[in-house]
């Protein structure tokens, strides 16, 4: 039997070709699943255009989920973003960071029931943008144009924000409490903040090496600068020529001092004079603010930090100069200091000037010894970085980093934002010493221009490291502090 030849269009025959077995409901599975994980790899977990929400910011902040308020709040939104950007105005003066106050305001809105709010901060201005579906947006701008020191002020308006995101505080009781907070007096009297800064200097002194009679010298001293520049302030000279007579004041001093032979250690006299000079607070929240993503304030915060580092150079240098003019004895930068006390008297000593740190800063009096208990951490941490030799610009930002993350934990555990911590607790690590004798050498000793130049670059080093450390150390925490917030929250609650 001879084959017939196929049509055209007829099918082939199928008969010699293999058959496919019908696949088991658990082959259906596997196949199912990897289908998921293809679509997964390939397309996400969400669509990649969707905008983020505004609240999402909130997460890692003590203010995530708030509780929202709601019955007839869009019926006066004006009096809510009012409240909002009068408090964001308040915690700016006070010396929060960028993503602080933008956190604060996002969760206070979303707390009093408003949605659809856009929040801008630039260096010296916050804006606020409510725009609800089918509405007449509203726009309000606000402009920070004062700085005050007033950490306990600042706690206080982080309780604030922590019982209404909480769902405790209703907005007229917030306005009645943000405005209570604004206009009562500071923890401490203005003479106490002037001994303060007596205290810290020479407690300082102690510790870098000096004796009794520069520990004496250096009290006096930054009483007088002190005095000094509230003077100045009040006949309305800006900060810079403030900041600059007040370094070349102690400086001059200690030159003079060291002619006459009272004194054997005129250079930690000026550290302990210039070193709450230092625009620690303003330098620690730029660093914040660029790594968080605000480069407009970050950049206006590092101008200013830069113009008040230049005020203490300027003051130093001209000092010098008038002490050449006038024949003073040069003094020999390259001398050290083998510590004058025990470990023990020196931790004292530590406290001791952390916590004076604190009432010149207006913490209040609460924070004191915690603070105290984070700044000696810091120090012995310090310590054991340089007995295990990791070098002068590494160790003190390790021990930055553990005085960021231990101020998060106080901070949140008594209630107040983690700068009122870290700031005067990290103060001990700023190397004024450096700072002190790349300047003279930069002025005075002609020939070793270089070496000043590098020993200035290597404080700017520490002081940049220092600031990274505390904000590093305050990321690090975020994880371990989430249940601190919700129990401060829970607080809050049954208040």
């Amino acid at each position: 039997m001879t084959d017939r030849p196929e049509r055209p269009g007829s099918r082939p025959k199928t008969d010699g070709l293999p058959k496919t077995e019908p696949l088991t409901p658990a082959q259906l599975r596997q196949d199912a699943a990897a289908k998921r994980m293809l679509r997964r790899l390939v397309q996400g977990e969400n669509p990649p255009t969707a905008p983020l929400s505004i609240v999402d910011r909130l997460a890692g902040s003590p203010y995530a989920n708030p509780t929202i308020q709601v019955g007839g709040v869009d019926t006066s939104a004006r009096k809510t973003l009012d409240f909002a950007l009068h408090l964001a105005e308040t915690m700016f003066r006070y010396g929060a960071g960028a993503l602080e106050v933008e956190t604060s305001i996002i969760a206070v809105t979303a707390a009093l029931g408003l949605k659809n709010i856009e929040v801008d901060i630039t260096n010296q201005s916050v804006g606020i943008n409510y725009a609800p579906k089918d509405q007449t947006p509203i726009s309000l701008l606000r402009v920070v144009r004062s700085w005050t020191n007033n950490y306990a002020g600042l706690a206080k308006v982080h309780q604030l924000v922590t019982d209404i995101v909480a769902g405790g505080v209703g907005r007229d009781e917030a306005i009645r409490r943000l405005n209570e907070a604004i206009t009562s007096p500071k923890p401490y009297p203005r003479w106490m903040v002037t001994a303060a800064f007596g205290v810290f200097a020479a407690v300082f002194v102690g510790v870098l090496g000096g004796g009794v009679a520069s520990s004496a010298i250096a009290f006096v001293a930054n009483i007088g600068i002190s005095l000094l520049a509230r003077q100045l302030g009040r006949w309305r000279v800006p900060d810079f020529f403030i900041t600059a007579s007040c370094s070349f004041v102690v400086t001059i001093l200690a030159l003079l001092l060291w002619q006459w032979g009272l004194t054997a250690s005129p250079s930690i006299v000026v550290v302990g004079g210039i070193l709450l000079l230092l625009p620690t607070g303003r330098l620690v929240s730029s660093v914040q603010d660029a790594i968080n993503g605000f480069p407009v304030t970050a950049a206006g915060r590092f101008l200013s930090t830069l113009l008040t580092f230049g005020a203490i150079v300027a003051g130093i240098a001209v000092a010098f100069v008038v002490g050449e003019l006038t024949g003073l004895q040069r003094i020999d930068v390259t001398q050290t200091f083998p510590p004058a006390y025990d470990l023990w008297v020196l931790i004292i000593f530590v406290a001791a000037a952390v916590m004076a740190i604190g009432i010149t800063e207006q913490t209040t009096w609460r924070l004191l010894l915690p603070t105290a208990a984070v700044g000696v951490a810091g120090y012995l941490v310090l310590l054991g970085c340089g007995r295990m030799a990791i070098g002068d610009r590494f160790a003190p930002a390790v021990a930055a980093v553990v005085i960021g993350l231990l101020a998060r934990v106080v901070a949140l555990r008594m209630g107040a934002p983690q700068l009122v911590v870290a700031v005067p607790a990290a103060l001990i690590l700023l190397p004024g010493l450096t700072i002190f004798r790349s300047m003279y050498v930069l002025t005075v000793e002609e020939a070793d221009v270089l070496a000043g130049a590098g020993g200035m670059l290597s404080a700017g080093a520490i002081v940049l490291g220092t600031a990274a450390g505390i904000v590093l150390g305050d990321v690090l925490a975020r994880p371990l502090t989430r249940s601190l917030a919700s129990n401060e929250r829970r607080r809050a609650r049954r208040r």
